[in-house]
Formats: structure tokens, C-alpha cells, sequence
């Protein structure tokens, strides 16, 4: 028997002045990205919708699966203009903060990361937006860390990616997300897009569940994102859950399929790897910066976790050789 089609949400944000070519340019390669999904007989597809601001709201426009819900990704393209200021987002904002709030993973391209930084969500976070806007950018949100040099950012339940054209590479990593290397590879290759290089990060980013409904533990996992450096102690997220130790423990194995440890575990190893690929800090300094104060401790459990030594993982994949 065939196994019923599920379909992951991933919303596209039209927004006065923004670049229909990512809107279109994303549509259809989701469109692709199914075909090959058809192809080979999984059980997940994408379900592509356009989002406006009208007389009620945001709503869909556009669906290629129509349906209710909330989405599981929204994307917010850039535009051929200035940054967007506070008043251009103002009708966006509040619904973001909303749908993040409830699992939503949120991204953006070049410019629509000010978008994001107006929402105050990349507060702590490290984000990348066109290298003309990044001196602004920053200017402007000084708690986001701004890396211009990277053509995509990923910080779990965030995306930003950073020239007008990044659309492409951000819609590879959708779809790498949603239906596997496989689907991705062979609609890159359809697309005319060459993933490789671009595409390690993908392999190496911990894509935490966020989908899960339970509010309490979302509320610790964007805490967590932002903080798994720091010393973790289990008592102190149930109270930022509020929740009794032992319920906590519960909730959030059910909704994250790990245990806390083992999840801080999972988002400092993968900052560890993307350190590794994209700077050129000693083993030791990731370590610490990390959240291990023990080198030794940091590389047993980095070639536990990678199958590869912290060395050798680097040799391998970095992209800030000389």
C-alpha cells in the first residue's frame, strides 16, 4: 500500500517593494524538487504558498495545496530598495513574532533579514543579508552578530541568506530539510545550481523539531539556540519552561525526541562544526567558545557525534583555508 502523502508548509512573504523573482524563482523550485520527491516515492512533499497583507490580515494568496494551519517555514525575499525600516515591517512583524512563537522556522534573503531584525528574533544570533547592507545592518541591530561573508546562515529555527540570488541557495536547503540530499541534489542539477561547497553546511546543521505544539519546551529551544554555550543546568530551564523538574524532562524528550543533554549536546556540536568550516580559531578556542572547558572532553564527543576527528573534520570541509 502507498503511503500517504504529508506536505510541509513553507510560506512565501509578499511585502510591498519585495523581489518577485524569489517568490516565482522559489515556487518553481519547489515545484521541481516534488517532481523528483514523485520520483522516488517518499512520503513528504512541499506545500508552496504566497502570504499578503489584506483588509483581515495576513493570508494566503497563492496555495498549491490548499488547506489550514499554520506554515512550517516562511521565507521574506529582499527587495530592490533601501532597508527596510520599523514602519515598512510594522504589518509583518507581529505575525512573525506569532508564528516563530508556535514553531514556525523563519528565513530570509538579502534584505528581508532586516525584517528579522526588526522582529527582535536574531537577537544573540549570528546573520548574514547583502554585503552592501551588512555595516547598516549591524548599525542597526547590534546584538545580531553579522557575518556578510556567508552566502547562508543557519541557526536552527532561523535562515538567512545573503545576496539577491541566494534565493537559490536558500531553496536548496529547504528542500534538503523537507525532502532529503537525494531530492535536493537532483533538482540542483535540473535548476542549473551547483550546490557543492555551498552545500556542506547542510550536512552538518542540527535541524532541532519545532513543530511539536508544546509551548513550554519551544519556549527553552529558542532560549537554547542563543545560550547552549553557556553552563546548562536542567532545574533552571524547567523554570524557564514552568515546569516541575521531572515534567519538564518528559515534555521535552517527547517533544524533541531528546534528552536536554543530549540536545545542547547536538546544538554545540553543530556551532563546533561551522566554526571548524568557516573560521580559523585553534580546536581549543571553538572548544571553550563552544561550551566545553575541556578540550579533550569537546573532541571525544566531537568524533563520537561526526565520526571524524576535530582535525580532520576540518581538513576536510573547511572553507577558510589560505
Amino acid at each position: 500500500m502507498a503511503q500517504p502523502i504529508r506536505y510541509t508548509e513553507i510560506g512565501l512573504l509578499i511585502y510591498p517593494g519585495c523581489a518577485m523573482a524569489s517568490v516565482h524563482g522559489l515556487t518553481d523550485a519547489f515545484e521541481v524538487a516534488n517532481q523528483y520527491a514523485d520520483q522516488h516515492g517518499g512520503p513528504v512533499r512541499i506545500r508552496t504558498t504566497h502570504w499578503r497583507h489584506g483588509e483581515s490580515g495576513l493570508a494566503r494568496v497563492f496555495d498549491s495545496q490548499p488547506g489550514d494551519g499554520a506554515p512550517d517555514y516562511v521565507v521574506i525575499p529582499g527587495r530592490l530598495a533601501d532597508p527596510l525600516t520599523a514602519d515598512d515591517v510594522a504589518d509583518f512583524v507581529p505575525w512573525l513574532i506569532a508564528q516563530h512563537a508556535h514553531g514556525t522556522t523563519l528565513a530570509s534573503v538579502c534584505g528581508g533579514a532586516f525584517m528579522l531584525g526588526h522582529s527582535g528574533l536574531l537577537d544573540g544570533r549570528r546573520a548574514t543579508t547583502h554585503w552592501l547592507y551588512a555595516d547598516a545592518f549591524q548599525a542597526m541591530f547590534p546584538d545580531v552578530s553579522v557575518t556578510p561573508s556567508d552566502i547562508v546562515v543557519e541557526d536552527g529555527d532561523i535562515i538567512t541568506a545573503g545576496g539577491m540570488l541566494a534565493w537559490t541557495d536558500l531553496g536548496l536547503r529547504l528542500i534538503h530539510r523537507v525532502l532529503g540530499p537525494t531530492v535536493m541534489a537532483e533538482a540542483a542539477k535540473f535548476l542549473l545550481v551547483d550546490p557543492a561547497g555551498r552545500e556542506q553546511r547542510h550536512y552538518s546543521t542540527f535541524a532541532p523539531r519545532l513543530t511539536h505544539g508544546d509551548t513550554s519546551v519551544l519556549k527553552v529551544q529558542h532560549w537554547l539556540q542563543a545560550h547552549s554555550g553557556e553552563e546548562i543546568n536542567v532545574s533552571a530551564l524547567a523554570g524557564r519552561a514552568g515546569l516541575e523538574q521531572r515534567t519538564f524532562l518528559r515534555r521535552f524528550q517527547k517533544a524533541t525526541g531528546l534528552k536536554p543533554t543530549e540536545y545542547v549536546q547536538a546544538l554545540r556540536i553543530g556551532h563546533a562544526r561551522e566554526k571548524l568550516e568557516f573560521s580559523r580559531d585553534s580546536v581549543e578556542r571553538i572548544a571553550f567558545n563552544v561550551g566545553y572547558k575541556d578540550p579533550s572532553a569537546f573532541r571525544r564527543v566531537f568524533q563520537k557525534v561526526t565520526g571524524l576527528s576535530a582535525s580532520a573534520y576540518r581538513e576536510r570541509f573547511s572553507t577558510a583555508s589560505a
